[in-house]
């Protein structure tokens, strides 16, 4: 047994922390920008709609057939580097490469090369994506067995990890410039490069600083050769069928996807509900208000949110912030509604504190959760199976983003708004979007209230797991 297990990890060095907190950075860096780089496949490169959503839903179908076999590989790892760093290593530099060139295109070439092309290269990029991933998040729930450090480790990675959203926004306005460049085409091309090697040298960060005990002695964990992947269907499904077991891990991943997701379904529609309820259809007279909406709201969850989050975790514990919190943002998406006024778009700024507590203080309280209910599962099994359930979990949310891209546009289609159209002649579908907007993200949070108002893990409870955990193994060790 390595020493890692037997030691109790309480206070992580600040040093470890933004090590972590810089992986984070590229974990949301990379997909930040590549949702505003897509836009260019089919305003400048001409895909068809068929296209884009081929490209847009197959990597997350991918996503969920990879993430959980990443898991196993990166639970079961026996290593003089431990389980997690030589995959964060590898995947960071894939997602680097494969990052540069699926985005290397080039109009002149056929639109079926254009597809393919870019098709296979997500494909790579993608695979870099949960080879780093998995085990990166894994990494996080195991650096401390700490209740309330482990949400200072969350807290500080967000925090880092929320600039991502901070500056991807103003890539509209870079990539736009005929200062900057000739064409958007041309803008992905060359910013592509430096978005990914900086992104790059950020993912490999945690596994060159994140200190980690050999695992090279463990006789508990299953081989890994080819057989036994191929044929880890069967331990996979049941450590699913081990993770849904658990109360508190249902609650957790079914809040999530009920905040994550609604959130994300009225994002696509923020560009046509700031354009056409504030600047009546005038894309030219928005200026920066778009980017604004985005950017602000990180910076109102970078300076506000997560440092008052993990201030009141401390005080008055998980659960109460997790509630509190949603409670807040429903502020937000009521003041949304009345602040959204034609011709004066600086009111909505009013909202953007309130309304980014809800998704700006979900991964802090979440994934410092989700590490404690790793506990439970370790006290059920006497496995560490923090791959698993950060696959599991996250698996969830991408699940729910593929199904909140389909959601945006059949809420497009149900109030019948047409970009073609001024807001003069089609005033009740912008402000059916408007509604939708405001109300569909506070019906999803009203919902994860509900289901997290039960949750009961508390500090005393989890102190209590912990102290059962570490008395078996003085047992095994005697």
């Amino acid at each position: 047994m390595s020493e890692v297990d037997n030691a109790v990890i309480s206070k992580v060095p600040l040093g470890q922390k933004i090590a972590f907190g810089l992986g984070m950075f590229a974990n949301q860096m990379f997909p930040a920008i590549l949702g505003i780089f897509m836009v260019v496949l089919v305003q400048d490169l001409g895909f068809p709609g068929w296209m884009w959503g081929v490209i847009y839903f197959f990597p997350r179908i991918f996503d969920s057939i990879t993430d959980p076999i990443m898991g196993f590989i990166s639970d079961n790892t026996r290593s003089k580097w431990g389980r997690r760093r030589q995959y964060v290593l590898i995947g960071g530099i894939l997602m680097g490469i494969a990052y540069i060139f699926m985005w290397q295109l080039f109009s002149e070439n056929s639109l079926e090369f254009n597809f393919w092309y870019f098709f296979c290269g997500s494909i790579v990029f993608y695979l870099g994506l949960t080879i780093f991933s998995v085990p990166y998040v894994a990494m996080g729930y195991e650096m401390s067995d700490d209740f309330h450090e482990r949400t200072s480790i969350m807290a500080t990675a967000q925090w880092i990890g929320q600039w991502a959203w901070v500056i991807a926004p103003w890539f509209w306005i870079i990539m736009y410039d005929p200062e900057w460049f000739p064409s958007a085409e041309v803008a992905t091309r060359e910013l592509a490069i430096w978005v990914a090697i900086p992104c790059a040298i950020c993912a490999i960060i945690p596994a060159i600083f994140i200190k980690s005990e050999s695992t090279l002695d463990r006789e508990d964990y299953e081989p890994l050769t080819l057989s036994s992947i191929g044929g880890s269907v069967g331990k996979i499904a049941k450590g699913f069928v081990d993770a849904f077991k658990i109360k508190y891990f249902r609650q957790l991943c079914f809040s999530t996807f009920l905040i994550f997701n609604s959130f994300n379904t009225v994002a696509g529609l923020t560009f046509f509900v700031i354009v056409y309820k504030l600047f009546n259809g005038d894309a030219a007279a928005t200026g920066v208000w778009v980017v604004l909406f985005g950017s602000v709201g990180a910076l109102c969850t970078t300076f506000i949110v997560i440092p008052i989050v993990a201030w009141m975790s401390k005080v008055i514990g998980k659960h109460k912030t997790f509630l509190i919190s949603q409670s807040i943002s429903l502020i937000g998406y009521v003041l949304m509604w009345f602040l959204f006024v034609p011709g004066k778009p600086w009111l909505y700024i009013i909202a953007l504190p309130f309304f980014s507590f809800g998704i700006g203080s979900l991964f802090t309280i979440m994934m410092s959760m989700t590490a404690d209910v790793i506990d439970i599962d370790e006290l059920n099994t006497g496995l560490r199976r923090e791959g698993i359930f950060g696959a599991i979990y996250w698996w969830m949310v991408k699940f729910g983003f593929a199904i909140a891209g389909g959601l945006s546009g059949l809420m497009i289609a149900v109030v019948g708004f047409d970009a073609t159209l001024p807001t003069t002649d089609q005033q009740g579908a912008v402000d059916g979007l408007h509604a939708f907007f405001c109300f569909f993200p506070m019906a999803g949070t009203v919902l994860a209230i509900l289901i997290m108002w039960s949750y009961d893990l508390t500090e005393e409870k989890a102190g209590e797991i912990r102290a059962a955990i570490n008395k078996k193994k003085e047992a095994i060790v005697e």
